[in-house]
């Protein structure tokens, strides 16, 4: 991390809002190395000047190819930032575009002369009387969002680009962005809202840093932080539906605009590559989000508006992380909920599991115990001192096989939702219960999982990665696994909801009806990833999977499960990574769009992938 004026202001900035147990935190965070240095992976992944000269060759040919109109709002834009930013409009390689600017900037400037030799330059470059930049002086300063709806009232194509004014797009971002519209619609699934991964670049860019690697449309993490952000394309058809950028929000008001965009888009489309550089300066908010904190107040908003239209009743709280959110879903019944835990032996593990639920502020439960051929008698006896109205010990006398003893268990169950428990789990919250509750009742909700922690408080579970974990697996792997408790990993990823395509079954809750719509657990999946096929068929049936941070409980699991190294269990092993791979073959081949192709397929840390072979996956 290098040392200079404006790290030391952020520094101080940081420390004065989040305190010296954040600012500790954050500054480890910033001074660990990265694996490949990001500024060094993205000169080796960017496009060639041989591909950007064949991307120019092939849209030059496509035919109904979309008109990009990019609306930039201008208010006193440094003249070096204005250049940069028209140039990399202009050296674009898919040329059906036009770069509409409104201009709130008061009094006497040097825009419109600067902007007027561009318009010049272009009229050369396409041999046409009619420029691709238009030029709008407004009479008044409008705001951001004013300003942003006279942009796209200058504009005339099929698609709106929003982009700041002093930022950059790469000379690819448009190319992707038509290539993606021109397949969609081959496919008849053309996309109304697409958005791509980003970076920082530094005021001079000579360099560029913090890349942000998305996921696929995720709504859980948008309602959490609006991790879209920049270079949105909205269809115009969209864009005028929605009635543009809106005043009230200013702060937040691409935050307002997404959030409506992707309530009624029916196609999101999201490009894995780094198509635009936010640029870091003083009064940017790439820079240092507290140099606009009012912004804070306006996402809130934002997120409660959303919350109203779709008519879920809900709190919205921010978070000690600048531009993150929590939202608190109201919990509308109290329905029976079944907790079901496999067991065998193991009395004062099951004791520790079972005293934590009996703290629990909701009442309306009942467990299910299922025994699996236990042989000592302290654990009989136990069964005998715990039953009652709310316990009750169900018998499966086969052998162990995870995924039947759960099914065997959810025929004997009688609620409404289902939690899944492992017998070495230790609740840490009393109202884990009514958290998990309220997001399972949400109607697009098919299972809720949980933060997990080792005794050392180190996390165990924050989320599943499917097709990640080397050449032994693959299949599957817990993220953030080892990493402190009090860290929020990349992106904060650890510390706010959001959906991922798996969590782990040892502690999840599901709805009895989205369990009994894809017939419970696999049970050709003894031990291994049955939890994984579990959430990747509920999303299939078109539930999400929601990973919810505030479930936080222990698991006495050992960090070192031990080998897999008598032949019996070898063979099961491989023969439950073959039927994964089998049934899920097209998902990981192409990678989980709840992680993002950019990171690496071996580690589930969120850190970047070979760029050797990032570059052959685009091809």
């Amino acid at each position: 991390m290098k040392i200079n004026v404006t790290t030391i202001r952020k520094g101080i900035r940081y420390l004065k809002h989040y305190g010296w147990k954040e600012f500790f935190i954050r500054l480890q965070e910033k001074q660990e190395q990265e694996a490949i240095p990001y500024n060094d992976w993205y000169e080796k992944i960017k496009p060639t000047e041989a591909e950007l000269a064949e991307q120019r060759k092939i849209s030059r040919k496509w035919k109904e190819a979309p008109k990009i109109s990019i609306v930039v709002p201008l208010y006193n834009t440094p003249e070096t930032f204005l250049r940069e930013m028209i140039e990399s409009v202009m050296t674009s390689t898919y040329e059906n575009w036009e770069l509409c600017l409104a201009d709130g900037t008061p009094g006497e400037s040097v825009i419109p002369a600067i902007v007027q030799k561009y318009q010049q330059n272009d009229r050369k470059i396409i041999d046409n009387d009619v420029s691709r930049v238009v030029y709008q002086k407004l009479k008044e300063n409008g705001g951001i969002a004013e300003n942003t709806n006279a942009a796209i009232a200058m504009a005339g194509g099929d698609y709106i680009a929003f982009l700041d004014h002093d930022d950059v797009i790469t000379p690819d971002a448009l190319y992707e962005m038509a290539d993606r519209i021109i397949k969609g619609r081959k496919q008849a699934k053309e996309p109304e809202v697409l958005y791509s991964d980003e970076d920082k670049t530094d005021a001079g860019q000579t360099k560029v840093m913090d890349p942000h690697f998305k996921p696929d449309f995720n709504p859980d993490l948008l309602c959490s932080n609006n991790y879209i952000t920049h270079f949105l394309v909205v269809k115009r058809e969209l864009a005028d539906r929605l009635g543009g950028i809106r005043k009230d929000f200013d702060g937040a008001q691409d935050y307002d605009f997404v959030l409506r965009a992707t309530e009624q888009a029916k196609v999101i489309a999201h490009i894995p590559k780094i198509l635009y550089h936010w640029r870091m300066h003083e009064l940017s908010t790439a820079g240092d989000g507290d140099s606009k904190s009012y912004a804070r107040d306006a996402g809130k908003r934002a997120i409660e508006a959303h919350l109203e239209r779709i008519g879920v009743e809900g709190s919205v709280e921010p978070t000690q992380y600048f531009g993150f959110y929590r939202v608190n879903y109201k919990l509308t019944e109290r329905p029976l909920v079944s907790i079901i835990i496999p067991n065998k032996d193991e009395t004062e593990t099951l004791k520790k599991c079972l005293d934590a639920i009996a703290k629990s502020s909701y009442e309306n439960y009942e467990v299910i115990i299922v025994e699996n051929n236990s042989t000592e008698e302290a654990t009989f006896s136990l069964y005998k001192k715990i039953e009652s109205d709310k316990i009750r010990v169900v018998y499966y006398p086969d052998a162990f096989n995870y995924s039947k003893l759960n099914n065997f268990g959810a025929s004997y169950a009688n609620g409404t939702y289902y939690i899944l428990m492992n017998n070495d789990i230790e609740v840490i919250e009393t109202n884990w219960i009514e958290q998990m509750l309220s997001n399972c009742e949400r109607r697009e909700v098919g299972v809720v999982g949980a933060r997990l922690y080792y005794p050392d408080n180190t996390i165990q579970h924050a989320g599943l990665v499917v097709g990640v974990g080397g050449s032994l697996r693959g299949i599957g792997a817990n993220l953030y696994q080892g990493m402190r408790r009090e860290r929020s990993g990349y992106m904060h990823r650890a510390a706010i909801q959001m959906n991922y395509s798996a969590v782990t079954a040892a502690l999840l809750m599901v709805k009895k009806e989205v369990y009994d719509k894809v017939n419970g657990f696999e049970e050709e999946l003894s031990v291994a990833f049955n939890d994984v096929d579990f959430c990747l068929r509920v999303r299939e049936a078109g539930y999400l999977i929601v990973y919810d941070p505030r479930v936080e409980a222990y698991h006495y699991e050992s960090k070192s499960r031990g080998a897999e190294d008598s032949p019996e269990k070898v063979a099961r092993f491989q023969s439950e990574i073959e039927f994964m791979r089998n049934r899920w073959e097209t998902l990981l081949k192409e990678g989980d769009p709840n992680y993002n192709l950019n990171f690496s397929r071996m580690r589930p840390d969120y850190s970047l992938g070979d760029p050797e072979i990032m570059k052959k996956q685009q091809h």
